[in-house]
């Protein structure tokens, strides 16, 4: 079992580390690959409350510090938080200007659906009226 555990742990560290050296460059991929992780969305959440430390944030995921640091480093790679310094402490701060890029990048999504939507309720109030009545 200890070797499983070890195993496990190596491997995490592994691809822990291969995600922080292998960031996209760009600031709208940095964004949605930091986006793309549970836990990260999860740690954003807490910060759009208020500024947090790394033991705040780290506190209701089963995770080492060290761990809970990593995915603070990929978010402050991808810009979506900055580290304070007050004292000892490091208060982490959400920065939501990368969030603006990727609502604006899914505007015109939204977009389309809408106007697929529009196209489909003319449709269907079309057939309706073609529909014959009982």
């Amino acid at each position: 079992m200890l070797g499983y555990a070890l195993n496990h742990l190596a491997l995490n560290h592994l691809v822990n580390n291969l995600l922080v050296k292998y960031m996209p460059s760009d600031r709208l991929s940095s964004t949605l690959f930091a986006l793309c992780d549970p836990t990260r969305r999860g740690i954003l959440a807490r910060l759009a409350t208020g500024n947090a430390t790394v033991g705040e944030l780290a506190k209701p995921y089963d995770m080492s510090l060290a761990a809970v640091s990593k995915h603070l480093k990929v978010l402050e790679t991808a810009g979506l938080i900055s580290r304070g310094r007050e004292s000892q402490w490091r208060p982490c701060h959400l920065e939501a200007a990368p969030l603006r890029d990727v609502f604006e990048w899914l505007e015109d999504y939204r977009r389309f659906w809408d106007r697929s939507l529009d196209s489909l309720a003319d449709y269907l109030k079309v057939m309706q009226r073609r529909a014959p009545r009982k």
